[in-house]
């Protein structure tokens, strides 16, 4: 079958990614040595590494918001019910048979509802909860304190539970990497902004599809 290529993700997009990937890396390695779970950077050198991570990525959050809004791309992250039991299926059974993905990509739908729910909950819930409760962190100075005892520690346990469900996302996704034509082929897509897949249509029509930017593989130059 004839070879295609999607021009998915734009250089932005691909900037946004992996310089989130490596804030959150940095932010969960030195969060939990800060928690005592380990040493490696020492305790004071993890708090500094920690804090200005965490900054940079609201800074990069920030940015990203306005460059979604001005693309249009935030479309990519609403949740839909179409085709999720497609999707369900596909990855309890399909994905194992070798069946076809039931949806097909395109500049303006990107995620697989399963995936614009699991995003939707990052960017709404779990992100800012992260924020909000980072920063009652940095702001707490014993006895000094803007924020009572008790106040302060339930936002260390929900910033730790926090912490737990982006590592888990973060083994999550690992592993989806992995599920594409080669075990490579998100990887590079992610690397060069093209998306190959093997020119067939999909079992289940996507009812999102708003544009099919199917680029020919000799077009990429």
């Amino acid at each position: 079958m004839r070879k295609t290529g999607l021009y998915l993700y734009s250089k932005f997009e691909r900037f946004w990614h992996w310089t989130q990937m490596l804030l959150v890396t940095l932010m969960v390695i030195t969060g939990f040595e800060v928690h005592g779970s380990f040493k490696l950077l020492g305790y004071e050198n993890s708090v500094r590494i920690h804090s200005a991570s965490a900054w940079t990525f609201m800074g990069l959050a920030l940015l990203s918001i306005f460059w979604m809004f001005v693309t249009r791309q935030y479309v990519n992250f609403i949740p839909s019910r179409a085709n999720l039991n497609e999707q369900i299926n596909y990855y309890m059974s399909g994905i194992f048979k070798g069946e076809v993905h039931p949806i097909r990509k395109s500049l303006f739908n990107k995620l697989n509802p399963l995936q614009k729910l699991v995003y939707f909950g990052l960017l709404i819930f779990i992100f800012p909860v992260q924020i909000f409760t980072g920063i009652a962190y940095m702001y707490y100075h014993y006895p000094q304190n803007p924020i009572d005892a008790k106040g302060f520690e339930i936002a260390v346990y929900t910033h730790t539970l926090g912490a737990f469900m982006v590592v888990a996302f973060i083994i999550v996704h690992v592993y989806m990497i992995t599920t594409g034509n080669t075990i490579a082929t998100n990887l590079r897509a992610m690397i060069s902004g093209y998306e190959k897949e093997e020119d067939h249509e999909p079992k289940v029509e996507n009812k999102e599809n708003q544009e099919n930017n199917i680029v020919n593989e000799s077009n990429e130059a």
